[in-house]
């Protein structure tokens, strides 16, 4: 399920990698979220066989969770338009899960690669495995692009929260992971490209605003009666220190509204 806008310069590269998988994926499903320039065409001409939906543009929380109602497979791999599957990614979690079927996610490793370059992560952005509700607190966890789940999880949570413009993604990994253990293929199975402007993470400053609107709308949620006392303290906590931040520097630029509000979420 390949979300896209405006990404027609990248998209060969990211349905190229899918087809070029050694364990072949059912369908391929891109959703364009109102893309201005030429991709329903060349989609059209290149590449005749994908699932096409054209939608008014509505943020990609939105057209990943279009995609997801018209997908026919039980499971659903993500990728997005600018990343890159490397050709052993299906068959390798495809395996995984087939040792340990309890799972109902699967995630891998990354390369990142930012202006051309190859980078290398700092230890925060390790990936892990298993009950990793904590680990995903203070960032986004878990790429998208590296995920497979199954289609009823999904509906179980909602989807993606369409009213977040980012960090959809560090919302439903909170909620996944207040509930269930999340399998990881250790072995780096895509390449994750970024530094472009048109990226939603430059687009969008203080990506922790984001994450404060999700982060205390589980713990006021029937998500937070999954979590272990000791993993709500730990979710109460990195609320306070996200907020206190934010609160510190609202005061700092002289808006009081945004600080009033801050430390009125203060646990």
């Amino acid at each position: 399920m390949i979300p896209t806008y405006n990404r027609q310069h990248t998209l060969a590269r990211a349905i190229d990698s899918v087809l070029d998988q050694t364990s072949a994926v059912d369908e391929i499903i891109v959703v364009d979220d109102g893309s201005t320039d030429q991709t329903r065409n060349f989609l059209s001409e290149k590449y005749p066989s994908v699932d096409y939906y054209y939608q008014p543009n509505a943020g990609v929380s939105a057209a990943r969770n279009k995609g997801v109602l018209a997908a026919k497979s039980d499971w659903i791999a993500f990728l997005d338009s600018d990343d890159q599957w490397l050709e052993k990614k299906i068959s390798m979690q495809r395996q995984a899960w087939n040792e340990s079927p309890k799972h109902r996610i699967v995630h891998s490793d990354e390369i990142w690669i930012r202006h051309g370059v190859r980078v290398n992560k700092k230890n925060k952005y390790a990936k892990s495995g298993g009950r990793i509700f904590k680990e995903c607190l203070a960032l986004c966890a878990i790429s998208p692009s590296s995920v497979v789940l199954e289609k009823t999880l999904l509906g179980e949570m909602g989807g993606f929260d369409e009213s977040l413009a980012v960090c959809e993604d560090y919302d439903l990994w909170l909620k996944i992971c207040s509930a269930y253990s999340v399998l990881l293929v250790d072995v780096e199975l895509l390449k994750k490209y970024g530094g472009d402007m048109d990226q939603l993470s430059a687009i969008h400053w203080g990506l922790d605003r984001f994450r404060v609107i999700a982060l205390n709308r589980l713990l006021n949620s029937l998500h937070a009666k999954m979590l272990s006392p000791h993993e709500s303290d730990y979710a109460k906590t990195v609320l306070r220190e996200k907020c206190t931040i934010l609160a510190n520097g609202a005061n700092k630029r002289g808006n009081q509204d945004a600080a009033v509000y801050y430390q009125s979420l203060l646990m």
